[in-house]
């Protein structure tokens, strides 16, 4: 008999090419996806006569730095982002990597397109320079980040030395009420584990709360999994998977998927198979979330107040809270609701799908946003669609600003800032100091929640506009 083993041991065991006494293992990157801002690598390549190993396992898209207010390189907010725009261009060029530029139809943030166009398949080793790249985990694949020197490594070769991650399994049981979406699962999530509570761990998300989401949902959770400190975050594919892929650009057509989908019915991980540790959460009576500090981990329910540095137990995090604190100009014991707030982003790739998009829609829907709301889809083909759907209309008609696709607000390194001293409600992963301008004050929350404060113009339980509490 064998042993059981967890998706993930299977997805590593079938990749490595050679393997270390010291525990590494140079494994096989089936899919490999690049941005503008990779150009660093590609320079360093063209410095050491290095080629493109294997061009067509790589992808590569304009979303980080590009202009939301047009699709030209001209439109950029300054020269030295359009002379990077169209540095990618040429590098894409050169290389013969299949590329999505600004004005590409399927152009649009790698973590959205890749599910999008069949990139992203179950039993895959993905890598991206970008810490986000654990989305694609949610279609069953192992999917992590990687810095500019490792990226070239990919490139030259199509591997790349590895250091086997511990496994963790979060199991996530009950039904979500009205109002509460996979964004307050997840930040309930890292409340919980905290932002290094799987720090060397990949995380594989079970659970019939798990199972009843849907796609789009799983990828918002898998994204995040990177906030709680994890390598990589995963979701066992299944047959909404293998329905969504069949057709997609680069997936497997034919005779070729139907093999394809025979082998990724074994990826999940096999019963009675261990893991290096198990969490536990019932989301039953779990309320929408939103942050009060700097990091994802400081989640509370929106029924919450901003917590006390004194009750906390340790020296360090009492002095972390109350650099927060300062930071967002908030006091011990304020109510979270009711906090006025300064402006709404609506986007990234944690929350600019078609489902995100609808979500905020169905709070804005014959209201009138009391501050400025840039609402940014996640790739051009979500733009297209929420349009077909009237989508822009009603974002329009409430005054928000409906831009063209991109990263925009999440980083803020494409001139879409929040001021200094500005409180943004933002849909986005992260919320340190300057991440989305100098001084700027993020609070994350679901696409849901952002519409609600952008309606009332202070944070407030979207449940109290859809009905519910």
């Amino acid at each position: 008999m064998t042993t059981p083993r967890t998706m993930f041991d299977k997805i590593w065991d079938a990749h490595v090419v050679q393997a270390r006494a010291d525990g590494t293992a140079l494994l096989y990157v089936d899919r490999h996806m690049a941005h503008e801002g990779s150009h660093h690598a590609f320079r360093d390549l063209a410095a050491r006569g290095l080629g493109v190993r294997r061009p067509r396992q790589n992808f590569a898209t304009a979303d980080h730095y590009v202009p939301t207010t047009g699709r030209r390189a001209a439109d950029a907010a300054s020269p030295e982002i359009a002379g990077m725009i169209e540095t990618f261009d040429r590098n894409m060029a050169v290389t013969g990597i299949t590329a999505f530029p600004l004005g590409d139809p399927r152009q649009g943030i790698v973590h959205v397109i890749g599910p999008e166009l069949g990139i992203t398949l179950p039993g895959l080793v993905i890598a991206c320079g970008d810490s986000h790249t654990s989305t694609h985990g949610a279609f069953g694949a192992f999917a992590f980040g990687i810095g500019q020197s490792e990226m070239t490594h990919v490139l030259a070769t199509q591997t790349l030395w590895q250091t086997r991650p511990k496994t963790m399994r979060i199991s996530v049981t009950g039904r979500l009420a009205a109002g509460v979406s996979a964004k307050d699962v997840i930040l309930a999530i890292i409340a919980r584990v905290g932002a290094g509570g799987a720090v060397e761990h990949v995380i594989e998300y079970a659970g019939a709360t798990i199972r009843a989401q849907g796609l789009e949902a799983r990828l918002t959770i898998c994204n995040m999994s990177i906030e709680a400190g994890a390598r990589a975050g995963m979701i066992a594919p299944d047959d909404a998977v293998y329905t969504y892929l069949e057709g997609r650009d680069f997936a497997p057509r034919g005779a070729l998927f139907a093999q394809a989908v025979a082998a990724w019915r074994h990826l999940p991980s096999d019963p009675g198979a261990a893991f290096d540790r198990e969490v536990a959460l019932d989301v039953a009576g779990l309320a929408p979330m939103v942050t009060w500090g700097t990091s994802p981990e400081d989640g509370v329910a929106i029924t919450e107040r901003v917590p006390d540095p004194d009750t906390l137990a340790g020296a360090d995090e009492r002095e972390s809270a109350r650099r927060a604190l300062d930071y967002m100009g908030l006091v011990p014991g304020t109510p979270l609701e009711g906090l006025a707030i300064d402006r709404v982003f609506i986007g990234s790739c944690t929350n600019a799908r078609l489902s995100d998009l609808r979500a905020a829609a169905a709070v804005l829907r014959g209201s009138r946003a009391r501050v400025p709301v840039l609402v940014v889809p996640g790739s051009t083909a979500v733009k297209r669609q929420a349009e077909a759907e009237g989508l822009d209309r009603v974002f329009i008609a409430a005054g928000c600003d409906w831009r063209e696709a991109g990263c925009s607000m999440c980083v803020g390194m494409n001139g879409d800032l929040v001021a200094a001293g500005e409180r943004c409600v933002s849909t986005s992963n992260r919320n340190f100091p300057g991440r989305q301008g100098k001084g700027a004050r993020t609070h994350l929350a679901s696409p849901a929640m952002a519409a609600a404060a952008a309606v009332t113009g202070r944070l407030t339980d979207v449940r109290r506009l859809l009905g519910g509490a």
